[in-house]
């Protein structure tokens, strides 16, 4: 019996690309970036290629009303280093949340992403913005596949 494992192309996979919009309203932070992260990488494809960029463009709108459990709140802390001395800023996840919201978004799916050449393409097609309001209606995004 002769076998053949399918891999995608760089055209199968930009021929199968998708727009998606979420609305993150009330969902919790992590369990939406888990489900972001699939997406972006294209497992939720049955061509999906781990070494190929197979994923889809998502788009995610009112990140600033995204819920986190717990008391992550005030213990979550957000590091830059800038490589000098006294150089270690740190920030907590509700003062990330009232000044830069998209960036916890950001944040939160790019952990979940190959920390490779490959994560920072992905990185890419996510577009995050904290009210409803977004530029992306020429691409016609439909609502997120539920996982």
């Amino acid at each position: 019996m002769n076998v053949r494992t399918y891999s995608a192309t760089a055209n199968d996979a930009q021929a199968s690309c998708e727009w998606y919009m979420v609305d993150a309203t009330g969902m919790t932070l992590g369990r939406l970036a888990t489900q972001i992260a699939t997406v972006l990488k294209g497992k939720h494809k049955p061509i999906y290629t781990p070494s190929m960029d197979c994923g889809d463009y998502v788009i995610v709108i009112n990140a600033d009303k995204v819920r986190v459990t717990g008391r992550k709140l005030d213990q979550k802390i957000y590091y830059h280093f800038s490589g000098y001395p006294g150089g270690l800023k740190e920030v907590l996840l509700r003062d990330q949340m009232s000044q830069h919201p998209d960036r916890v978004m950001q944040a939160a799916v790019r952990g979940m992403l190959p920390h490779n050449k490959l994560g920072r393409q992905l990185i890419k097609k996510l577009k995050v913005y904290a009210g409803a309001e977004h530029p992306h209606a020429a691409q016609q995004p439909k609502p997120f596949p539920a996982l």
